[in-house]
């Protein structure tokens, strides 16, 4: 089950809590924060709890966000060279997606921290031009690491936390 804990601006636009009391992420990635960027088009950001990989999508529209992100997450996981069978495997557990609201502080924090070196990118990333994929993939080598006593960045902790070496980890 996938577990999407967003902030009151995402849940305002995507719709209400659905995550009941006993329910918890199956997922290797654990659950994923969300916010809303409220960018000229409406843009999502997704962080994995487990790792603070980021993905970036387009919100609109809100209302199928959650069945939207599984796909985009495995075009980020595929940029990081990420194995398929991994990929695969989190997907199938992702067939059911819960709504709920944030519950880390800390998580809250680095979406901020990602919110805020986006908007200094340049002055076409609130464009519609912008590449989403791109700019994700920069924030994921943001270092953000030492503040958790990890790998650095979210693309090494994510390469750090398979279950085996991609391509890219074997490259370094």
């Amino acid at each position: 089950m996938l577990v999407v804990r967003g902030t009151k601006k995402l849940l305002d636009r995507v719709g209400p809590i659905t995550l009941q009391p006993q329910e918890a992420s199956t997922t290797r990635l654990g659950d994923w924060y969300a916010t809303a960027w409220f960018w000229k088009p409406q843009v999502a950001l997704l962080v994995s709890e487990a790792t603070l990989f980021p993905v970036l999508m387009p919100l609109a529209p809100a209302a199928t966000l959650l069945t939207r992100f599984p796909d985009h997450l495995a075009r980020a996981l595929a940029d990081q060279d990420v194995p398929e069978a991994f990929i695969s495997d989190e997907l199938a557990r992702m067939s059911d997606a819960r709504l709920a609201k944030t519950a880390s502080r800390s998580l809250l924090g680095i979406m901020n921290e990602f919110t805020f070196l986006a908007e200094r990118t340049g002055d076409d990333a609130h464009s519609a031009a912008a590449d989403l994929t791109e700019l994700g993939r920069w924030l994921a080598t943001t270092p953000c690491g030492p503040r958790f006593k990890r790998h650095i960045s979210p693309d090494r902790e994510l390469q750090a936390s398979l279950p085996w070496p991609s391509a890219s980890a074997s490259r370094r």
